[in-house]
């Protein structure tokens, strides 16, 4: 799936939660912002260490999820 490679989990970062690119962003934080009605541009310019790809890769990691699959049977 595409962008995945963009979370990762960390047991010793964010109490293990995925996360966006190995920083303290996880994609809860990220599907928050977008529920709250931001848009992507809006978000990276509040946050420009983000990038638009992380934005689909924690859509594309919430989908997976929703789909009762795991981050490794998508490797």
């Amino acid at each position: 799936m595409q962008y995945l490679e963009r979370i990762t989990i960390d047991p010793e970062l964010c109490h293990g939660k995925p996360c966006v690119r190995g920083m303290r962003w996880p994609v809860e934080v990220i599907i928050d912002m977008l529920g709250a009605g931001m848009s992507f541009d809006e978000i990276v310019e509040d946050h420009p260490e983000l990038e638009q790809e992380d934005i689909l890769a924690c859509l594309n990691y919430a989908k997976l999820l929703v789909s009762g699959r795991s981050l490794r049977e998508a490797a």
